[in-house]
């Protein structure tokens, strides 16, 4: 057991998970604790690689200075790197407040036996709502309809309101759901009580599911007029969706993906909205994030719905991961195994 009065610990936060929710929530957790906070980036700043790294901000060098004499560090987004862990020395535990430690090198803190955990399940619940909400906007044509009155005082949505050119709605649509985690079972939960034919793939869950359980994933997708990704990204799953795929749907299918957007062929799903096989996406992640300049989707604004990787930004989101942080922290204090622990 260690005293928590006697443990520094820095709370390098961000625009997101701010240094003061961290300090909080330890505090909360431990009591009165040497906190030092430390605020990373600045709002809409896109956070990238950095050294061997991926998606931590780009601070080594300021987080090494707030870390001098510092046993834990609380982050979202600090580059965790060879350089700032052989540059701390004291440091004994990273809890990083995401479902997964991408800024932290976990070989090099392994190799100096730092603990390394994370905050799983954290944004669950937001990413299933920011998807259902995602489905709704690219059925209904909302953004399409509201640009040009907001914009220009234009009636010119009400064009929708025809038979040709209105959307589909949610009860009685097969909707096939790639993934049951933790977010796609949240969104077959809310879609089945919206009347949808829900249907899922997943082959690693087994057990009652909300929906119809589908074999394989071809079967899902010739019998799904929406398709919605909730797949983890690994090497398997990179590219799980490609032309072949996106061919077997019926056509004027709707695509959605509010997870990981290398999970879905862009170039493929380009294709296939120009020709109409697909007659609708909402995306929310991308191949390359920020999403090109160049991109061929940002030509297609009649047929999607295009959101800057916000899925899992609630205020909700940031107050948990502050907290399952925190409590990791608490039982290292403590003495108590870990939770979520990687090393």
């Amino acid at each position: 057991m260690t005293d928590g009065n006697s443990v520094r610990v820095v709370a390098a936060g961000d625009h997101f998970v701010l240094p003061s929710l961290i300090t909080r929530a330890v505090e909360h957790e431990v009591g009165r604790a040497d906190v030092r906070e430390l605020r990373l980036g600045w709002p809409l700043e896109p956070f990238g690689p950095v050294a061997e790294v991926q998606e931590a901000s780009d601070a080594e060098d300021e987080l090494i200075e707030a870390l001098a004499g510092a046993q834990v560090l609380v982050t979202q987004m600090g580059p965790v790197t060879e350089k700032v862990l052989a540059a701390c020395p004291e440091l004994r535990l990273v809890v990083v407040c995401r479902g997964g430690p991408v800024n932290v090198n976990l070989d090099a803190a392994k190799r100096r036996d730092v603990r390394v955990c994370f905050a799983p399940g954290r944004n669950a619940a937001a990413t299933a709502e920011f998807t259902v909400g995602m489905m709704l906007a690219a059925l209904r044509r909302i953004p399409q309809a509201h640009d040009p009155l907001a914009r220009q005082g234009s009636w010119e949505g009400a064009t929708y309101y025809t038979y040709e050119q209105s959307g589909l709605e949610l009860e009685d649509l097969p909707v096939g759901l790639v993934g049951y985690g933790a977010v796609g079972s949240r969104v077959a939960r809310v879609l089945c009580a919206f009347g949808a034919r829900v249907m899922v793939y997943d082959p690693y869950v087994h057990g009652e599911i909300h929906g119809l359980r589908v074999t394989s994933l071809d079967e899902l997708l010739r019998r799904s007029q929406v398709i919605t990704l909730h797949a983890r990204l690994t090497p398997e799953t990179r590219g799980l969706i490609g032309a072949r795929e996106l061919a077997l749907l019926p056509s004027g299918a709707v695509v959605v993906n509010v997870a990981r957007g290398p999970l879905l062929d862009e170039g493929a799903l380009c294709d296939a909205l120009e020709s109409g096989q697909v007659s609708a996406a909402a995306l929310d992640t991308y191949e390359r994030e920020p999403l090109p300049a160049e991109s061929r989707l940002l030509g297609l604004s009649e047929r999607v719905v295009l959101t800057p990787h916000l899925g899992g930004a609630s205020r909700a989101v940031a107050e948990k991961a502050a907290r399952i942080a925190a409590e990791e922290v608490g039982r290292w204090v403590r003495g108590e195994p870990l939770a979520h622990c990687l090393t």
